[in-house]
């Protein structure tokens, strides 16, 4: 029997990576996360090339993902899901594979999400975790990017 694979939608600080722990040790699953991969290969220098080098990331966490669920592990993809393409695709890839996943939305007000923000910031800079700093650029371009999930999309509210 295949395992699951859980795809984590939700903006940059929502709280993706520490309900990816919780979950991770609760259900015994394998934990994959884009942000981790490439800040342990690219220790946050990819400049220009970022997107793409996290595309070619998510490519090869996809085909790591489908081979241990197809060893039965129940697998949890860290990284975001913002856009309702990524999410079809994603989806579609296991399907065609006969691999379930289910979408965890992380829900949370602007408010809670600012402050989630300032606090992920003051570790990064205290060197405290190992994450992107969110200035105000990056914040202007990842909220430009991101695509609510629909409620049909959603397996599990996250609040």
């Amino acid at each position: 029997m295949n395992g699951t694979v859980i795809l984590l939608c939700g903006k940059i600080a929502s709280g993706k990576s520490y309900y990816a722990q919780q979950l991770r040790e609760s259900q015994k699953a394998v934990l994959l996360s884009s942000d981790e991969l490439m800040l342990t290969l690219f220790e946050g220098k990819e400049g220009q090339h970022h997107d793409m080098l996290a595309e070619r990331a998510h490519r090869y966490l996809l085909q790591l993902a489908a081979e241990l669920a197809y060893g039965g592990c129940d697998v949890i993809l860290d990284w975001g899901f913002w856009t309702a393409e990524s999410r079809r695709t994603v989806r579609q890839f296991f399907a065609q594979k006969e691999i379930p996943t289910q979408l965890h939305y992380m829900d949370i007000s602007p408010a809670v999400w600012q402050q989630r923000i300032r606090q992920r910031n003051a570790l990064v800079e205290q060197g405290k975790v190992q994450a992107y700093f969110v200035d105000d650029g990056l914040l202007e371009k990842l909220n430009s990017r991101f695509d609510p999930p629909a409620p049909e999309e959603v397996d599990r509210y996250i609040r």
